[in-house]
């Protein structure tokens, strides 16, 4: 289920910067969330300058991650992805740290599908395990 989503200025950083970063975030997801890599699922979505504003300014650079993670992940796992994620944009792309915005939403697992079935379905097992090992 892991999936990512990561908005950014057009036009800012190089292809090759763009594959770093999506590579670098797919890795630390996997390890943060202790998930098979090959099922991670990232995006980038560049925006024209004129649609990005931040700090009553348009144009400026303002990286905004929204992390998708199935209902049950420990908040002490949630922000491990929130700190990981920000500093693989302040590495990767040389944003400022300030500059970021992560959000993790959780989704249900009857409600995200996985192959066709609910993950509640998919993945029974593993959910099972983490709903255990929550506080």
């Amino acid at each position: 289920m892991p999936i990512f989503e990561v908005h950014l200025v057009a036009d800012r950083h190089p292809p090759e910067r763009l594959d770093a970063l999506l590579t670098a975030l797919l890795a630390r997801y996997a390890e943060v969330l202790e998930s098979p890599v090959e099922r991670v699922r990232g995006f980038v979505t560049a925006h024209p300058p004129t649609h990005v504003a931040a700090g009553g300014e348009t144009g400026v650079e303002a990286p905004y991650v929204t992390a998708l993670v199935l209902r049950g992940r420990p908040v002490e796992q949630r922000h491990r992805l929130i700190a990981a994620f920000t500093d693989v944009l302040v590495d990767v792309l040389g944003v400022a740290r300030e500059s970021v915005r992560v959000r993790i939403e959780q989704v249900d697992p009857d409600d995200w599908g996985i192959a066709g079935v609910p993950a509640s379905a998919a993945r029974a097992t593993e959910i099972a395990a983490r709903a255990v090992q929550q506080p």
